[in-house]
């Protein structure tokens, strides 16, 4: 009798419980159902710039931490100039050790090496990490946010402020999904050395290992970054960059009601979408520079509104009932300066002072702009029969006939660094030349200014390689702490 009274004792404790999970599971179903925060999609094509699908791409939404995209392009940047390398040291204050989960649990008075910092910071969406890089960066991290506001303007992100680095909330922090998809192709285009980190899948820290939360790294095939983010009046967000073949396109979701819905959605959109997409690149490149008067004026637009906070709630489609494709206004286009070797008729030109024929180029063409050689500021290479950059055209100065040889010359160029006074650019090549005489001996240096808002940089560059050297230089450069990426010219 005891026995029997006992099991009925368990029997009435398991249905209790069961009885609880089941009210638990329903309290979670509707509350999932009751949750409807404001939806917003874009796709857009990054070989041409257009955009195959929008769904309230312009309306105000918080961006929460699709925020540290922008935090890692201006680290990226710093990278770049060589301000800093991925092995240096940022301290954790008691300000970034305070920030609220999702965080990597690092201390006041540590210290994080900027290329875990990366890996946090993607995989982790560590809040505390963000915040180093914001104080390492800006002095502060209301003033890194002003950088990062203004570095938006500058690629055209005329509808996002930034309050803080990490995207935890905050009424004014705002964007819209057309901002994100230009940011995402500006990381693209600017970063290509660094992009990779986006597709990180685990990263080990002190022995724990963190999971990237884009789940669909692993589960759509081409899927190679770059973010995800939410917080309450955000919903679930994603921004995603997919490269199958020659076809690439970056599509943008924010208001998911769930982490698997916005991936539901996002998957679907992807699907929809990339075989359209097309295989030869025509759009220029994002950079910077750009300013609302002259984004209006190359889009036959009037100049974007200020930004204002979200509203009402845009009620968002199924995942699996996608809107009609609203594929006729491109993204917001940015001009894009190109280095040009001079091909061999002209330099027996310049060298022989016989004009040969060489065909005009098509009227849709960028202009090129043909930079300076840095010549004597270098260890001259070699002496061979004279060639010429078209320095004319530029300073008005004619360089020494000894410093370009007139051998034919490969289609890649590396960049070793883009540097704010020209005299550090210059001896930034001395330098790299130096590490790797070898693989640069015949390779034409060069610095390139280029305007950054109302400053300049240098860019350092070796031009005149074939993709096998551009890259064995590279290794070697990296080696040596210079940073360096590949381009074809």
């Amino acid at each position: 009798m005891a026995g029997i009274m006992a099991a009925s004792a368990i029997s009435g404790a398991a249905d209790a419980r069961g009885r609880r999970h089941h009210h638990h599971r329903v309290h979670r179903l509707v509350g999932h159902l009751s949750y409807t925060p404001a939806y917003a999609s874009i796709v857009v094509d990054v070989n041409t710039g257009r955009v195959m699908e929008e769904t309230n791409a312009d309306s105000p939404r918080h961006p929460a931490s699709l925020t540290k995209m922008m935090t890692l392009y201006l680290l990226f940047e710093r990278l770049e100039q060589g301000r800093i390398q991925l092995s240096t040291a940022m301290k954790v204050s008691a300000h970034a050790a305070d920030q609220a989960p999702s965080k990597l649990g690092l201390a006041a008075g540590d210290s994080i090496d900027v290329e875990s910092a990366i890996k946090a910071i993607v995989t982790k969406s560590a809040n505390d990490v963000a915040v180093v890089v914001a104080e390492a960066l800006g002095g502060s991290e209301s003033e890194f946010a002003r950088l990062m506001t203004a570095k938006a303007r500058e690629l055209g992100m005329m509808h996002t402020n930034y309050h803080n680095a990490s995207g935890l909330p905050d009424d004014a922090q705002i964007t819209t999904a057309r901002d994100q998809a230009i940011l995402a192709r500006a990381l693209q285009d600017r970063f290509p050395q660094y992009f990779h980190y986006f597709s990180t899948r685990r990263f080990v820290y002190h022995g724990r290992v963190m999971r990237n939360h884009n789940h669909l790294l692993d589960r759509v095939a081409g899927v190679d970054g770059i973010k995800t983010g939410y917080i309450h009046d955000s919903g679930f967000n994603i921004v995603t960059s997919v490269h199958r073949g020659d076809r690439r396109i970056v599509a943008v979701v924010f208001g998911g009601r769930t982490a698997a819905w916005r991936d539901a959605r996002v998957r679907s959109l992807i699907e929809e979408h990339i075989g359209e997409a097309a295989t030869k690149r025509t759009a220029p490149l994002v950079v910077e520079g750009w300013s609302s008067r002259s984004l209006a004026a190359a889009t036959n637009a009037p100049p974007l509104p200020a930004p204002a906070p979200p509203a009402a709630r845009d009620p968002a489609p199924s995942p699996r009932a996608l809107p009609a494709s609203a594929a006729t206004a491109p993204i917001r286009p940015h001009p894009v300066k190109t280095v040009t070797v001079i091909p061999d008729a002209a330099a027996r030109s310049a060298a022989t002072g016989r004009v040969e024929d060489r065909p005009a180029a098509a009227p849709e063409q960028e202009a090129t702009v043909i930079p300076a050689a840095v010549g004597a500021d270098l260890p001259a290479p070699p002496a061979r029969p004279a060639a010429s950059t078209d320095e004319a055209a530029i300073t008005g100065n004619t360089p020494p006939a000894a410093e370009l040889p007139a051998r034919p010359r490969g289609p890649y160029m590396i960049q070793v660094g883009a540097l704010d006074d020209e005299s550090d650019a210059k001896e930034r090549l001395a330098r790299a030349r130096a590490k790797a005489h070898g693989l640069l001996r015949e390779a034409i240096p060069f610095t390139e200014k280029i305007a950054r808002g109302d400053r300049a940089l240098y860019r350092a560059r070796f031009a005149g390689l074939e993709k096998s050297q551009a890259e064995a230089a590279c290794r070697s450069l990296k080696r040596s702490e210079i940073p360096c990426f590949l381009l074809r010219n």
